[in-house]
């Protein structure tokens, strides 16, 4: 008998701790979060672009005309990518170009995921008009997968080719064909 009040003390012992501890966890406040490591204080410009209402064009992951103007800027600067002639295949001089900007190209377009940029393929007088569509075409494409490889996002670049069309020399030597053989990148007109 002293074993059963033994061991009806000891389950309502038990109990009362369990619902004693059901209560205390049930009371306790979650810790405070803790903070993660500060960063340096904004400028006013920055809070203010910050708290700034949601335009338009950055609701449509479009840049405005002043990004518009700095991409614009780095385009002029970038140098166009020179083919030898009747070939496709980038020379080194072609891919040091593309290297030089393709970092800053890189962080505009996976800011603006909509906007896209193009890559002009083009060619010196020579040749038939289809022949030199077809070798714009394979030039352009050549730039185009290099800069993939430089970490330009694929679906934001498009590829044209104007053959011997717009061509930048007029002239009937080497020197001006040379010129003539090129990819052009530029902004896309239809993300405008």
């Amino acid at each position: 008998m002293r074993s059963k009040i033994f061991v009806g003390i000891s389950v309502a012992v038990l109990c009362t701790l369990f619902s004693g501890c059901q209560k205390k966890i049930a009371r306790v406040n979650p810790p405070a979060p803790t903070p993660v490591a500060t960063a340096k204080a904004a400028s006013p410009q920055e809070t203010a672009r910050a708290t700034a209402p949601v335009a338009p064009h950055e609701a449509a992951n479009t840049p405005d005309e002043a990004t518009k103007q700095r991409i614009q800027d780095l385009l002029d600067r970038i140098q166009d990518v020179y083919f030898d002639y009747n070939k496709h295949n980038l020379r080194p001089d072609g891919e040091a170009a593309l290297e030089s900007d393709a970092k800053t190209l890189t962080q505009i377009l996976k800011q603006y995921p909509n906007y896209k940029l193009t890559i002009e393929g083009y060619c010196d007088e020579r040749g038939s008009e289809e022949y030199n569509l077809a070798l714009g075409d394979q030039r352009a494409k050549q730039a185009e997968d290099v800069l993939v490889t430089l970490g330009l996002p694929a679906n934001q670049l498009r590829i044209v080719s104007y053959g011997k069309e717009h061509p930048v020399c007029r002239e009937h030597s080497e020197a001006c064909w040379q010129k003539n053989r090129r990819a052009h990148i530029t902004q896309d007109q239809q993300s405008s």
